[in-house]
């Protein structure tokens, strides 16, 4: 029977079966989920380095088709081509793997650092979360894993069940040697606040807004010496500074949109390609959201905050909104 560990259990049975796994080698077979039941952690991350490791003799064809065979049959909805609905051919999948691959040797010691200090510190990272929010309950899979350039991390929905999803290769790339704790926190605050936004349109600027925002907000309450670049307000690099110099232009540009549904106007705002014609920061509104919900947060705690339904979240934000512009 599968099993669903919560709270100090469920950080202690990590804890002990992170440390089995590091040391238990498997070839071509999956490794068993670090933590099982309902709410698994997975780590192909791992896994990809020792298959990496093995192929090495192999020319690209038949390296690309063992990747296939032992890698992502563990996990069909995230590398299989389905999910990209024929905007991506298996063979441009294929080309994908092979130059991942190819790449990989300079990424490599950064990459397995990366994965060690994350199997070691995700114990720690859940069990500070819960701390907060003692309701949380991991029933989503976790999985850290080489994402090909796709992500550092975020939820996904695959084939009509959700994910939380690490790519140790994104988290190299944007992080460096960065703690990873407030973006942990960060990406699990998305999961415990999802019910309360669970009837508004995602597509709206304004849930986008509270939903990065708070998140961006909680990891700094969780890790208070969490620098900018921690909570990643600096990426691009500059950004929370170029920001605050335009601080009261964003924010009335921001106030004029809150409703909209324009892709063009959300790309803008939290896209690191931009997307808008403002000329204002490209990504801008990771660091407008936490300055929403920093000053949403006076006079109420974080519970409260994340139990706010749309209705109420819609009104505190134009509020919290209108306060910053004075």
């Amino acid at each position: 029977m599968l099993r669903h560990f919560t709270g100090a259990v469920a950080s202690c049975v990590l804890a002990a079966l992170l440390t089995t796994s590091a040391t238990a080698a498997t070839a071509a077979t999956a490794r068993p989920p670090l933590v099982a039941g309902a709410g698994e952690v997975r780590d192909l991350a791992r896994s990809f380095d020792e298959f990496w490791q093995r192929t090495q003799q192999l020319d690209e064809a038949e390296r690309v088709a063992a990747f296939k065979r032992d890698i992502a049959a563990q996990f069909p909805d995230f590398y299989g081509v389905e999910r990209y609905n024929g905007s991506r051919t298996q063979a441009q999948q294929d080309a994908i793997i092979a130059k991942s691959l190819a790449a990989y040797p300079a990424l490599r010691a950064d990459y397995l650092r990366k994965t060690r200090q994350f199997e070691l510190d995700l114990p720690r990272y859940t069990a500070s979360f819960q701390a907060t929010f003692a309701d949380y309950r991991q029933l989503q899979p976790i999985y850290f894993l080489h994402s090909f350039g796709e992500m550092d991390g975020g939820t996904r929905e695959l084939n009509g069940a959700a994910y939380l999803i690490f790519g140790i290769d994104g988290m190299v790339r944007y992080h460096g040697a960065m703690d990873e704790a407030a973006f942990f926190h960060h990406e699990l605050f998305h999961i415990y606040h999802a019910a309360a936004l669970d009837a508004c349109s995602s597509d709206t600027v304004w849930v986008r807004l509270w939903s990065e925002g708070l998140a961006t907000y909680v990891s700094h309450v969780l890790n208070p010496g969490a620098d900018e670049k921690a909570l990643l307000l600096d990426m691009p690099e500059g950004l929370a500074v170029r920001t605050r110099k335009v601080q009261q232009s964003a924010l009335a540009q921001l106030a004029g949109v809150l409703d909209s549904s324009d892709r063009a106007i959300t790309a803008g705002l939290f896209s690191l390609s931009g997307g808008d014609d403002t000329g204002l920061p490209a990504r801008r509104g990771y660091y407008l959201g936490y300055l929403v919900a920093q000053e949403a947060a006076r006079g109420r705690t974080l519970q409260q905050l994340a139990r706010l339904d749309c209705k109420a979240s819609r009104e505190v934000v134009g509020a919290a909104l209108q306060r910053l512009r004075g």
